[in-house]
């Protein structure tokens, strides 16, 4: 478990608080990419708290409104989900120039920078002063696996179609984690019970046929990661996939170094419309981008405003100082 004791920073701001979660997956899961025969071995944070979101109305509509006004009001953040493998957890390459020890103009060593995904936790001070071992990286074919599934769907009484699904299997001590800050126990105890519920229902696509279900266990990735959650400096990375606000994109963007995703899908809710409707697109910044400030992001409504209700899409950042 991650955990920073209350406190003020030098701002007189109040610290949050941090927890990691380990999600030890009983099954295969499948996190959508563009084709459905495809999928990622990982998700992001939007999915994490959409899907909370659904445990929640399950419950009743005043779970999700303090659930989701928690979030809002930024007491509680959740990063998006990383892997880990054994007891070594790992976080996204900050998108920033580092100046390695032992560049000399080797090719290989530049092409193993730019195929980098995760850094360990415990080798972000090393990745940092260029010391990070970038040749030797763990490889992460022994992470798991995908598997291109054939399922068939029934149209009508006669019709049966068969396709693709693309699913992901975690090896045998291996799987993904999330981290949630907090400012308010209630907050942590209300997104831990969601969480719980969720364990059971799965996360991810094709939950009814058994995916995406797991089992929560805490994780714990030191008290240095959590002092760089807290601390003031000059550069920071977002462990989540985040947006500005309006008046806070100019800000945020000088100096920036950053990539860009879509993220789209469709409406889970069957109240919405009567049949099943796509969410508008949303493009932010991946995990990993850096920044030279802090912002704080908001929860964004996705829907084409024809619906019964809003949707929200998560988009503020955890951010850490490197």
């Amino acid at each position: 478990m991650i955990y920073c004791k209350e406190r003020l920073n030098v701002k007189g701001v109040k610290c949050m608080e941090y927890k990691a979660y380990k999600l030890v997956f009983q099954s295969a899961v499948h996190f959508g990419k563009q084709n459905l025969d495809e999928g990622e071995y990982s998700f992001y944070a939007d999915t994490l708290f959409s899907a909370l979101c659904q445990e929640a109305l399950k419950i009743d509509d005043d779970t999700f409104g303090t659930f989701y006004k928690y979030v809002k009001d930024g007491l509680l953040y959740m990063s998006d989900a990383f892997p880990y493998m054994d007891d070594t957890y790992y976080i996204p390459k900050p998108m920033k120039r580092i100046v390695s020890a032992d560049d000399n103009g080797d090719s290989r060593l530049k092409k193993a920078y730019k195929k980098l995904k995760y850094i360990p936790v415990d080798a972000l001070d090393s990745y940092l002063q260029g010391k990070y071992d970038v040749l030797n990286a763990p490889d992460f074919d022994r992470f798991g696996h995908f598997e291109a599934k054939t399922v068939s769907s029934v149209r009508g009484e006669l019709e049966t179609v068969p396709y693709r699904i693309g699913t992901y299997y975690y090896n045998d001590g291996n799987g993904l984690y999330l981290i949630a800050g907090y400012q308010d126990r209630k907050a942590l105890e209300m997104m831990e019970n969601l969480l719980e519920n969720l364990s059971f229902s799965g996360i991810g696509g094709k939950r009814a046929s058994g995916l995406g279900r797991f089992q929560l266990a805490f994780g714990g990735i030191g008290d240095a990661f959590c002092k760089r959650l807290n601390q003031d400096g000059t550069r920071y990375m977002s462990l989540s996939a985040a947006l500005p606000k309006e008046d806070e994109m100019k800000t945020a963007l000088e100096g920036a170094e950053y990539l860009l995703c879509k993220r789209s899908g469709f409406v889970a809710s069957e109240k919405y419309a009567p049949e099943q409707m796509r969410k508008r697109d949303l493009y932010v910044f991946k995990a990993g981008s850096c920044f030279s400030t802090r912002f704080s992001g908001d929860i964004y409504d996705v829907s084409d405003k024809c619906g019964r209700h809003p949707v929200y899409r998560y988009a503020k950042p955890m951010l850490m100082e490197v």
